[in-house]
């Protein structure tokens, strides 16, 4: 197979190791091998004969048995594992690593990835890691990539960007911690809105997409996002959640919002909704209003009205106060949170979710008619307390930092969802790549 081309001799027989091929790793070693590098990738032992079977028509990728044959033998290790479980495959495979090798992580909280390679590897290692800020099944142009140089010269830092440039993607760079505290800011609060949306519908044993409670825009981003994330493994958003400190007071914080705005709703305080709204709104948003913002928004209704998983777009929808919506805004006014300020290192995700919520607040008879909706409408108080109640959940258990009880809500909800999950992703996917469109400027 041909090394790269346009690359320094030094690194004409340059290989790449990575250690943990869940998706990640396999979009990483498949990106990579096209592009010329050679390949020598890992996972657990008893994956070994199924993991040769899948690369077999890949001259450039191999399959070894464990991490300790992958750390010998490369000149860059990606470990590609889940955060929960970095320490233990960095002290098990870590001090095999090849002698003046570049190591790093794929890790979405890296606090405990870089402890890990403080701890276990061996001095002459230098330490670059990695985040790309999308799904395995995104492509990667153009999408955000964190690169940290946390203990490397400047020459094992530049083979690294040599490559990785093969992916296309925006290159961030951080530190460790403003890595952790980015991410908290635009994934941990995401995540936990759509987590509470699925197990509130979970909850009702309610296919939201099924009736016409749930339609139009906005709707159609709640329900094919929550789709997304619980069609992902469990590990994927625990570990963020969990792991790292600033997504935790993050969670508590939505929770707490969508407690109090809930009170608020049942006690028919107008008013003081409305105060207390209006006020997170000049605090994220500023003072201009809607029509003055109306060309600098991030989606537009024709767009986001395409994508409805149930055909129930042709159905007017019915008045929604937006909970999840208004307790976002009063989350990131709490924490003093700007969103805009971290849109270079957003996820697909965090960009939906940002979209949908200026689709509410930027247009103040939208939000007008929600904060009414709230007091005096009772359709969606049912949902609304489950979707209470679910919040609530998810931020004790991330304050416990209970991994297995994570994995039992959200898995259990994943079983409900699991049958509708084909026709969900595929149009999810497709009303992901048209905001991708429509936001690239």
């Amino acid at each position: 197979m041909a090394s790269p081309s346009g690359v320094s001799p030094d690194m004409q027989n340059f290989v790449v190791g990575i250690i943990g091929m869940g998706d990640m790793g396999k979009m990483y070693a498949r990106r990579l091998s096209d592009a010329g590098w050679r390949i020598i990738a890992c996972d657990k032992e008893e994956q070994y004969e199924n993991l040769r079977g899948e690369f077999a028509d890949r001259s450039n990728i191999q399959i070894l048995r464990n991490g300790h044959l992958v750390s010998r033998a490369s000149d860059y290790i990606i470990y590609s594992v889940e955060a929960a479980a970095i320490s233990r495959v960095v002290a098990e495979y870590g001090p095999s690593t090849k002698l003046g090798a570049i190591v790093g992580g794929q890790t979405s909280c890296k606090d405990p990835e870089i402890k890990a390679f403080e701890a276990y590897l061996p001095s002459d290692v230098d330490i670059v890691s990695c985040h790309s800020l999308h799904g395995p099944r995104v492509d990667t142009k153009d999408q955000p990539l964190v690169l940290i140089k946390h203990r490397a010269s400047d020459e094992s830092f530049s083979k690294v960007e040599t490559v990785l440039r093969c992916l296309n993607s925006k290159h961030v760079y951080l530190t460790a911690h403003e890595h952790d505290r980015i991410t908290a800011d635009t994934q941990a609060v995401t995540h936990a809105a759509f987590l509470s949306m699925g197990k509130a519908w979970h909850s009702m044993r309610q296919f939201p997409w099924e009736g016409a409670r749930y339609v139009g825009g906005i709707e159609n981003v709640k329900i094919n996002l929550t789709m997304r994330i619980f069609s992902q493994k469990w590990h994927v958003y625990a570990g963020l959640a969990i792991l790292n400190p600033e997504a935790r007071k993050q969670i508590d914080q939505y929770a707490k919002s969508v407690t109090e705005l809930y009170k608020l709703m049942l006690g028919g305080h107008l008013d003081e909704l409305r105060d207390r709204v209006l006020r997170a709104k000049e605090k994220v948003f500023g003072r201009e209003e809607a029509p003055k913002w109306e060309d600098q928004l991030l989606l537009k209704d024709e767009v986001l009205d395409r994508f409805s998983i149930g055909g129930t777009s042709a159905r007017s929808p019915l008045p929604n106060n937006h909970l999840s919506l208004l307790a976002m805004v009063d989350c990131w006014s709490a924490l003093g949170i700007v969103p805009y300020e971290h849109m270079i290192c957003s996820t697909p995700l965090f960009r939906l979710w940002l979209g949908v919520t200026e689709h509410l607040f930027r247009h103040p008879e939208r939000l007008e008619e929600a904060l009414r909706i709230a007091v005096e409408d009772n359709t969606f108080r049912s949902d609304d307390l489950e979707f209470t109640f679910a919040a609530r959940g998810w931020a004790e258990c991330v304050g416990l930092g209970h991994f297995d009880t994570w994995r039992e809500r959200f898995v259990a909800t994943q079983r409900f969802f699991e049958p509708r999950f084909p026709g969900a992703i595929e149009v999810g996917n497709e009303m992901l790549k048209a905001v991708l469109e429509s936001t690239k400027s």
